[in-house]
């Protein structure tokens, strides 16, 4: 019973602070509601003090400049606009630029690290050419071992993403991957076909180490056509005629010096006649 009784008491409580409080809320809603009220009749009284207060062309005056600011307002207002996007044009520009530089820098740190390492692979080439060399060279007991050290050496060289460039006979030649050191005539087989590998190319990534040596054939030449009878005659007679042009020249150069050594041994003989002639007169 004495429970009961403190439970009901409890909710009378509880009721009563509850009814406290809804009072309390009602009249701070009345107070603000008042508030606004005052407020709201001292801004017309204050209009109307200012209306009767200022003349119409008062008025005007403050109602033009009013205009004016507004005016003066939205202009600023679009030049901040403007200034806004503009800025943020800029900004994505600058962004952009950023990115793009960025790509750059990393695609020119790629390629570099691509062409150093092709360097480094690239000086062990001789020693690839020297164990290939031995192995063919090398005696049945002696192939075991060295092909074992050639088979290490490739697995190190692959792991670095390096490879041979992978080349068959016949297969066409490819100057972007093979380099033709010489060429052979074939018939029955087309041009720029591979024919002989002469020295293995290697590649890492899109980089060629080392173009793949090769020999190529090429197409014979085709026969000259034999001359016709009457285009030899032809070609003689252009041979001939400047030689005895030569030749007859040569003889006229030789005779005409002659006639004139015997023109003046005649002469001579005439002027020792008249000569006898003219003592004897005497």
């Amino acid at each position: 019973m004495a429970e009961e009784k403190e439970e009901k008491q409890e909710l009378n409580n509880n009721n009563d602070q509850t009814e406290s409080s809804e009072e309390t809320n009602t009249l701070i809603n009345n107070t603000e509601v008042d508030l606004k009220s005052i407020e709201i009749k001292q801004l017309e009284e204050k209009e109307h003090y200012e209306l009767d207060y200022f003349s119409k062309d008062e008025i005007l005056e403050k109602s033009k400049k009013l205009e004016k600011q507004v005016a003066e307002f939205k202009e600023k207002i679009n030049k901040l606009l403007k200034e806004n996007s503009d800025s943020k044009n800029k900004h994505m520009h600058l962004q952009a630029e950023f990115e793009n530089a960025q790509k750059r820098w990393k695609k020119n740190r790629q390629n570099l690290r691509i062409e150093y390492t092709a360097s480094v692979l690239k000086n062990f080439l001789p020693l690839y050419d020297s164990f290939k060399k031995a192995i063919e060279n090398a005696k049945e007991t002696e192939k075991n071992l060295l092909t074992n050290f050639y088979n290490q050496f490739m697995n190190i060289y692959k792991s670095y993403g390096a490879e041979p460039i992978p080349i068959k006979i016949n297969d066409p030649f490819d100057y972007t991957k093979h380099e033709a050191l010489s060429s052979l005539e074939k018939d029955d087989i087309p041009e720029n076909t591979i024919l002989e590998l002469i020295q293995d190319g290697f590649k890492y990534d899109k980089e060629i180490i080392r173009y793949a040596k090769v020999i190529v054939s090429r197409q014979p030449k085709p026969p000259e056509p034999e001359p016709e009878e009457k285009e030899v005659e032809e070609a003689i007679s252009e041979v001939k005629e400047p030689e005895e042009k030569e030749v007859k020249e040569a003889t006229s150069e030789v005779k005409e010096p002659q006639e004139d050594k015997t023109g003046e041994k005649k002469t001579s003989k005439k002027k020792r006649k008249d000569k006898k002639s003219k003592k004897i007169k005497e």
